[in-house]
């Protein structure tokens, strides 16, 4: 999860989540480097005498300048086009999961599990244990398996919501009488936060996503569905 001061992006826990951080690093590259070249001719502008009158006319300067901009939009858009692709297949998943937004609580259901379902509040601050991280965690964590193809269905049973865990790489709008779908592989074990990315009211800001991803042998032996 995300912790004072931090600069950059959250660790990933999937693949997709490697992707994306591995493209904000080439994007960045290339606006430092559009950066430093803009500043460079601003300053040369700034301190130099423009004596020669033939710059009025350079024909090579322009096509180049025209062309090199396309040529950068091509680094940054297949990267891009190839991450939105891959975020947006469905490979066989092992599991899926339904979740469903309300103000302002989240309701999930295990639909492979005869349809277990409870719902997800956000703890309030006297009910904190020691350890516990107010106004991210919650009553009912979701427990999944690492290393499994995952199905979310995410819709909503009121307003928009938005389903979003930063460290898988996740962010899915619920909208009401619309059932959305992302899958993911969470890569590592551990507990991971999320929380409601659309303004849906009043509490927005209270409703929490925790993950408790563990791994498969542990998942299988069915205690963990115990709420």
């Amino acid at each position: 999860m995300a912790h004072a001061a931090q600069v950059g992006l959250q660790d990933a826990t999937s693949p997709i989540m490697e992707e994306l951080i591995t493209f904000h690093d080439h994007a960045l590259m290339i606006i430092f480097l559009i950066c430093f070249l803009v500043l460079y001719a601003l300053f040369l502008t700034l301190t130099t005498k423009l004596t020669n009158t033939n710059i009025s006319d350079a024909q090579e300067m322009e096509t180049v300048w025209t062309i090199l901009p396309a040529i950068i939009l091509i680094l940054i858009a297949l990267p891009s086009l190839r991450i939105l692709y891959m975020a947006d297949e469905v490979n066989d998943p092992s599991l899926t999961i339904k979740s469903i937004g309300h103000q302002w609580y989240w309701t999930y259901e295990y639909t492979d599990y005869g349809g277990l379902i409870f719902n997800s509040y956000m703890l309030p601050p006297l009910f904190l244990e020691p350890g516990d991280l107010r106004l991210l965690d919650v009553d009912n964590r979701v427990v999944l398996p690492i290393e499994t193809p995952i199905r979310m269905m995410i819709t909503s049973q009121d307003v928009l919501h938005s389903w979003a865990v930063p460290t898988l790489g996740l962010k899915t709008d619920a909208i009401p009488g619309r059932l959305n779908q992302t899958t993911f592989t969470a890569t590592r074990p551990g507990v991971y936060y999320g929380q409601c990315s659309e303004i849906c009211g009043a509490n927005h800001s209270f409703m929490p996503i925790v993950l408790e991803l563990i791994p498969l042998k542990i998942f299988e032996m069915g205690p963990v569905f115990t709420l």
